[in-house]
């Protein structure tokens, strides 16, 4: 019973060691020895920048001028709002900009951020279509250097690079972005993000309505289908922290619930016959949002039955002082002190709980496709 504890215990351990550590070495150095570049071109197809906005009456009026204010010939832009079923001041904001070029789509009925841009999709004229939120800001040069891109064929999407201000997100997306541009680098992508994504409008397909992280699901489609979905480092939107740990909660939970239901609807990738691809969707997204999180909660539980060997009493206290620092991390959080060591273990650890959480909601069938935004 002993021997069967300790080789359970080092498996999940190693399997979190590769998860967090492993894999972003083997990556960065595949991206490094065999990288597999995209040809750029300083080209301006026409372009539909689409905001789906429910109730963001606070921040609407800002993305707009932002959106109006980017450097791409304006004959070639469109910036189009999907408003449906907004109930403050959104739709009346919007229908201000129309004299200078916004276009609004707006019904009473809300099925969705899927079904509202399955909606309005047919009748876009871009091109290429940029998705953005309505709280993200895009910096004024990123629309070339996002679309420069889709110069190389065999591209057919574009993740931009997406930066969180003031909060400890902002380490998490760090990383993120140093894993996002060694995947690219090597064949695509493994999922894009919907703040600032943008494709080939006559590649989309229709993602099924009740899809919870639809924009992920949209990319990687197209990687399955043999297109790559490439990161441009070069083209940045930011967007604020969320400014509470509830909403935090709420948004991290249903990204999580959203993620055990893609897993299901793109099981085509787990296949050997996408090769690379297969491998980084695996180690990138499957271990992270749904094998690590139980394990590390596994090797926590097993690490008491272990205490008679001196080694793995040494391993439990270090386990016991990162947990215990994270709940200082939490109260410091708490207390509006952003930054450092501590408030980085407490959002690996909440990110972890917040996974429990997900999933949950995701076999409970208690996850909404309608959702409130963190305010």
């Amino acid at each position: 019973m002993l021997v069967l504890l300790q080789v359970t215990f080092w498996l999940a351990v190693a399997v979190i060691a590769y998860t967090f550590l492993g894999y972003p070495l083997l990556i960065g150095l595949l991206a490094r020895i065999r990288p597999h570049p995209v040809r750029q071109a300083e080209i301006t197809p026409p372009l539909t920048l689409l905001i789906p906005a429910y109730n963001e009456a606070a921040v609407i009026a800002r993305k707009l001028e932002n959106s109006l204010g980017l450097d791409y010939p304006a004959h070639l832009l469109e910036v189009v709002v999907v408003a449906d079923g907004s109930s403050d001041e959104t739709v009346d904001i919007v229908s201000s900009y129309a004299p200078r070029g916004v276009c609004l789509y707006h019904q009473p009925e809300r099925r969705g951020k899927a079904a509202a841009i399955n909606r309005v999709m047919p009748l876009l004229s871009g091109e290429i279509v940029v998705f953005t939120d309505a709280n993200t800001l895009i910096e004024r040069q990123a629309l070339r250097r996002l679309v420069r891109n889709f110069a190389d064929p065999t591209v057919g999407g574009v993740n931009g690079e997406k930066r969180v201000l003031n909060g400890g997100e902002g380490l998490y997306w760090r990383y993120e972005s140093f894993l996002k541009r060694c995947d690219s680098a090597v064949t695509s992508v493994m999922g894009a993000a919907g703040e600032f994504f943008a494709i080939r409008r006559e590649l989309f397909q229709p993602p099924e309505e009740d899809s919870i992280i639809e924009d992920f699901v949209t990319s990687l489609r197209l990687v399955a289908a043999g297109w790559r979905v490439v990161y441009e480092a070069e083209a940045v939107a930011r967007e604020e922290a969320s400014p509470s740990l509830a909403g935090d909660w709420r948004r991290r939970t249903r990204i999580a619930a959203g993620g055990f239901q893609a897993i299901g609807r793109l099981r085509c990738l787990l296949s050997p016959a996408h090769g690379l691809v297969a491998w980084q969707y695996v180690s990138h997204r499957v271990l992270r949002w749904a094998v690590t999180p139980f394990l590390l909660a596994v090797v926590y539980a097993l690490n008491p039955f272990l205490l008679g060997l001196p080694f793995y009493r040494l391993l439990f206290g270090a386990q016991t002082a990162f947990y215990a620092s994270a709940l200082l991390g939490y109260i410091l959080t708490r207390l509006g002190r952003r930054g450092g060591p501590l408030q980085a273990a407490f959002y690996f650890c909440f990110a972890n709980a917040a996974a429990w959480a997900g999933f949950w909601r995701y076999i409970t069938g208690r996850q909404p496709v309608t959702w409130e935004k963190a305010r």
